[in-house]
C-alpha cells in the first residue's frame, strides 16, 4: 500500500524565486564588478568573481528544479527528486574553480602591489552590494527550507557566505587606505578565495551525503513514529521504519503487523489513516507500507501500538 504527494503548489512558486535570484546575481556581478574596475582592487576581483559563480549556479539550480518537478515516468518511476543535489554539487565544483582563480589574482597583487584608484567610490558600490545579497540570501534559506528545495536553501548559504566576505573585504580594504599597507589587498583576495573553498567543501559534501540516500532527520524520524503511534489504532506494531531523502520527497517505508483475523479492508483503512497523518506532518512525503500478520511482529526496534 503506498502513497504520494503531488508538489505542484510549491513548483511554480520555486521556479518563480530562482529565476529571481539569476536577476539578483547579475545585479550583484554588475555591481561588483564595477567596484574592481573602478579601483583595481585585487579583493574587489575575488569579490566579483564569486557572483559570476552565483549567476551560472543560479540556472544551474534553475534547471534542476524544473527537472525535479517532472513527473515519475518508466525510465523514473520514483521521479526526478535528487536533480537538485546535482546543482548543489555542480555549484560546490564552481567554487572551487573561482577559489583557484582568485588564488591565481592574488599571487600576482601580492608581488606586483597596486595603487587604488577611486577607492571610496569603490567601496560604495561594494558596500551596496553586500546589502542586497544579504536581503535575498536569508529570503533564499527561509523559503528554502519552507519548500524542502536543497537547491535553493544551497543558493542561500552560498550568497551569505559572500556577504560575509564582502563584509571582511570591505573592512579590509579600508583599514589598507588608512594604514597604507597595499599588501593587505591581496591578502585580502587570499582570504576570500579560501573562505569560499570551504564553502563550496560543504556544499559538496552536503549534496553527496543526499545522492547516497541519507535518513530523514531526527526530528522528521521522531515525527514519524509519533503520528504512526497516534493512527495505528486496531494494528499490533510497526516495525524496519526505513527512510530517506530526494529533494522535497521524504520516503518513508515501514512494516505494519495486524492481527491474522483482521480483514483486509480493515488493514488498508489503518494504512489510509497514518498515509494521511504523515502527509499533513511531513508534506511531500511518499510513503509505502507493508501489512504482515501478528506472527511476523519483532521483539527489538517496533513501535509498539497495543494499548
Amino acid at each position: 500500500m503506498s502513497g504520494s504527494h503531488n508538489h505542484g503548489h510549491g513548483d511554480g512558486f520555486v521556479g518563480r524565486t530562482a529565476i529571481a535570484t539569476i536577476a539578483v546575481a547579475f545585479v550583484v556581478m554588475g555591481l561588483k564588478y564595477l567596484a574592481y574596475w573602478t579601483t583595481g582592487s585585487a579583493a574587489l576581483y575575488s569579490d566579483a568573481l564569486e557572483s559570476i559563480v552565483n549567476v551560472v549556479t543560479g540556472v544551474a539550480a534553475l534547471v534542476a528544479i524544473r527537472v525535479s518537478a517532472m513527473p515519475p515516468d518508466r525510465r523514473h518511476p520514483f521521479g526526478h527528486h535528487k536533480a537538485e543535489f546535482f546543482s548543489a554539487a555542480f555549484e560546490g565544483a564552481l567554487i572551487v574553480v573561482a577559489a583557484v582563480l582568485i588564488f591565481q589574482e592574488a599571487y600576482q597583487a601580492w608581488f606586483s602591489p597596486r595603487t587604488l584608484t577611486e577607492p571610496a567610490l569603490g567601496l560604495a558600490i561594494n558596500g551596496f552590494a553586500g546589502v542586497l545579497n544579504a536581503i535575498w540570501a536569508f529570503y533564499l534559506i527561509s523559503r528554502g527550507r519552507a519548500w524542502k528545495s536543497p537547491a535553493l536553501t544551497a543558493g542561500g548559504w552560498h550568497i551569505l557566505t559572500d556577504v560575509a566576505t564582502t563584509a571582511g573585504v570591505l573592512i579590509g580594504l579600508i583599514l589598507s587606505l588608512w594604514t597604507g599597507i597595499k599588501e593587505l589587498d591581496p591578502l585580502l583576495a587570499a582570504f576570500v578565495g579560501a573562505n569560499i573553498l570551504w564553502a563550496g567543501y560543504r556544499i559538496i559534501f552536503s549534496s553527496i551525503s543526499s545522492l547516497m540516500d541519507e535518513a530523514a532527520s531526527a526530528d522528521d524520524q521522531g515525527a514519524i513514529r509519533d503520528v504512526i503511534k497516534e493512527c495505528g489504532a486496531g494494528a499490533i506494531q510497526a516495525h524496519d521504519i526505513r527512510t530517506r531523502h530526494a529533494g522535497r520527497a521524504t520516503f518513508i517505508e515501514f512494516h505494519l503487523v495486524v492481527p491474522g483475523s483482521m480483514t483486509v479492508l480493515e488493514s488498508h483503512d489503518i494504512c489510509d489513516r497514518i498515509e494521511a497523518a504523515l502527509k499533513t506532518r511531513l508534506p511531500g512525503s511518499q510513503i509505502v507500507i507493508h501489512v504482515e500478520p501478528d506472527h511476523k511482529a519483532k521483539d527489538r526496534g517496533a513501535v509498539s501500538l497495543t494499548p
